[in-house]
């Protein structure tokens, strides 16, 4: 058997490496079993060198489709092109797209009409708001896959109330968990730590990428001088997109404990959040990374597709609204915060349970 597997941006990669892992793992105990990695190039990150690979302990791509940027229609359609060119030169038994990215969705359509079987890997996800370009790709592939792995007991009920049989879906747990869980004891301090003298609980850490908190200048310079005052005496790291960074260049910050770092690999940014007070976001995958860690963290969004990081994590949801942000950021400052658990089946043997699956069918 033959998996070829796709990966359009950076966290799709950390969505594959442990099946890659568990696949090879297969294959040495003698299974016909094997992979092939497609990048469809969706996202050109100078960061995705060999020393990025090498952090995942995965190969490099067996290509990349170079698909590049441009608007979703522009994209979707290039990568479909070169993916289609790829399946016809390179045959395989099965195409396996993760999570919700452009690439998830114009590999699973090219696929099909080739008449090839798709899996999905975080299957079933929904955050019920059809404004992100995100939540229209995972509708559309789960209507085409033909399996369905799913990282939650919610994912199953909504897979099947859109018509899915039980017999698809099999509920796996979280590789991006496995991830986590196999690089513990290899994340890597950035130059960061010792630069600020950061010690462990001193400092929170910041992601923003969302098009509604970091487009519009007016409201990303209200959302940081919030969390900045608010966050005081506390350190707060925020690694920003370039893009993001272009923004900040015209704004006049009233904040002087808010820290801009370039974007870290994967190892150190870890190793930042595991240490860290809090972290506040507007990440899926981060959310589910802080559950796991028992980091308390806030999502700066109004809708999420990872609902059991607040009802069994350490995650709080609190919208948008900058005005909301000062008493949740001085909760976590003061260490008043909910101790959450660990969702069912998030304990880093995803990737063997869906390889098993795959054995199997």
């Amino acid at each position: 058997m033959l998996i070829t597997l796709v990966a359009g941006a950076r966290p799709n990669f950390m969505k594959i490496a442990p099946v890659i892992m568990a696949i090879e793992v297969a294959r040495s105990r003698g299974h016909d079993i094997d992979y092939r990695i497609v990048h469809t190039g969706q996202h050109y990150d100078a960061n995705l060198s060999k020393t990025f690979f090498d952090d995942l302990q995965i190969p490099v791509p067996h290509v990349n489709l170079g698909a590049g940027s441009g608007s979703q229609a522009v994209q979707t359609a290039a990568i479909m092109v070169t993916f289609e060119k790829e399946m016809i030169k390179n045959p395989t038994d099965l195409v396996m797209v993760v999570g919700d990215v452009n690439s998830t969705l114009a590999c699973s359509i090219t696929a099909k009409k080739l008449f090839i079987p798709v899996a999905h890997v975080e299957a079933g996800i929904r955050s019920g708001d059809m404004t992100m370009p995100e939540e229209i790709n995972r509708i559309v592939t789960d209507c085409l896959a033909d399996l369905f792995f799913t990282t939650s007991t919610t994912a199953n009920e909504n897979l099947r109330k859109s018509g899915i049989t039980v017999d698809k879906i099999h509920f796996v747990g979280n590789v991006m968990i496995d991830t986590l869980l196999f690089n513990l004891e290899r994340l890597r301090k950035p130059s960061i730590w010792d630069q600020l003298n950061l010690t462990e609980k001193n400092y929170l850490v910041l992601t923003l990428h969302r098009p509604v908190n970091v487009d519009h200048p007016a409201n990303l310079k209200t959302l940081l001088d919030r969390i900045g005052k608010s966050a005081n005496p506390y350190t707060v790291i925020f690694p920003v997109h370039p893009r993001t960074r272009e923004i900040l260049k015209g704004l006049k910050m009233d904040h002087t404990n808010i820290h801009y770092t370039e974007p870290m690999s994967y190892l150190e940014f870890i190793y930042l959040v595991r240490y860290a007070r809090g972290v506040i976001t507007d990440s899926g995958g981060i959310t589910e990374e802080t559950t796991v860690l028992g980091i308390p963290c806030i999502t700066l969004r109004d809708s999420t597709e990872r609902p059991e990081t607040c009802t069994i994590g350490t995650n709080e949801l609190i919208g948008t609204d900058p005005s909301v942000i000062p008493l949740w950021v001085k909760k976590m400052v003061k260490g008043d915060w909910k101790k959450g658990s660990i969702p069912e089946k998030w304990d880093g043997k995803a990737a063997e349970r869906i390889v098993e699956v795959l054995l199997n069918a």
